[in-house]
């Protein structure tokens, strides 16, 4: 069943702007809700970190590449952000990744632009507007246009948005035969990723509006997380890496507590401690952020996104 949401109709104005949490979910939690669809799939990033009651996500998918990737204007071919020529204007409807960007590349300037992959890609090679725009690439090598990413940008140039790369399967929260069926979908080590970025992201309340990136990895039974808060232009930031063990072997975790959700992700089949581990460490390296004055950053971001 194809469906399109408010994310998907409004083109006009930019995402930090709309305000509404579930942009991209409403209309299919709805059809959920009414029983016309047994489960919904989504791009983990536009899963609000709080879901409305009565929903889960069941199955967290092997996440993507996480990374941003450029796409040039094809006169700009074969070049790198930092050959751009001064004044060169970049597309990305994204805080996170303007915020990051203007820092790393003062001589670039950043525009809004909106619309699926489709529209963004014909609006940069049609029009003379976009030297280049940044998209996940993710959703490229979804969509068969691997061969379009000019640049792909790592940490050190910018860290992605909580969820970035990966699929939720949504379903009703009491269902067990279909909770059931999907967690065979859960892949481990995204689940537990995840985990840690949504709690991360909830406990600073980030969201559309405030520039907040992450980067992760499981490696030797640990979980590297790294989180970043950010000003709107770059000049200010807070950025700090923790980890923590998760590996704990799968107890039979039957009777009331077998379907206890961690900011919103039901993961049957993922160890319960390493899951709780996992959610401890997104909300301690959120906390060292906050105590370290990344409130103020995030409610100057808000209030000048507001203004804009």
């Amino acid at each position: 069943v194809a469906m399109s949401t408010t994310g998907d109709k409004i083109l006009d104005t930019a995402l930090s702007k709309i305000g509404e949490k579930s942009l991209f979910t409403k209309e299919l939690e709805n059809a959920l809700e009414r029983n016309e669809v047994d489960l919904v799939v989504h791009s983990l990033k536009d899963l609000p970190t709080s879901l409305p009651p009565g929903f889960t996500i069941g199955a967290v998918c092997k996440r993507e590449n996480p990374l941003d990737a450029v796409v040039f204007h094809p006169k700009n071919c074969g070049k790198t952000l930092s050959l751009l020529p001064e004044k060169s204007v970049i597309g990305t409807s994204s805080l996170r990744r303007a915020a990051q960007l203007k820092k790393k590349f003062p001589h670039l300037e950043f525009r809004d632009i909106r619309g699926n992959l489709n529209t963004r890609l014909k609006k940069l090679d049609e029009k003379e507007d976009f030297s280049a725009i940044i998209l996940a690439a993710a959703g490229l090598k979804r969509m068969g246009w691997e061969n379009r990413i000019g640049q792909l940008l790592g940490p050190e140039d910018c860290l992605y948005a909580v969820g970035q790369g990966a699929l939720a399967v949504e379903v009703r929260a009491k269902d067990q035969e279909i909770l059931n069926m999907v967690s065979a979908l859960h892949d481990a080590d995204t689940v537990l990723c995840c985990i840690a970025e949504r709690a991360f992201m909830k406990h600073l309340e980030g969201g559309c509006s405030v520039p907040v990136a992450v980067n992760t990895l499981v490696k030797d039974g640990q979980l590297y997380l790294t989180g970043a808060v950010y000003s709107l232009d770059g000049s200010d930031s807070l950025k700090e890496t923790m980890q923590t063990g998760v590996s704990y072997p799968h107890q039979n975790e039957d009777g009331p507590n077998d379907d206890v959700q961690h900011v919103g992700i039901t993961a049957k089949n993922v160890p319960g401690q390493a899951q709780e581990a996992a959610e401890n460490l997104g909300v301690e390296l959120a906390s060292l952020l906050l105590s370290k004055g990344a409130k103020h950053i995030l409610s100057v971001a808000r209030q000048l996104n507001d203004a804009r």
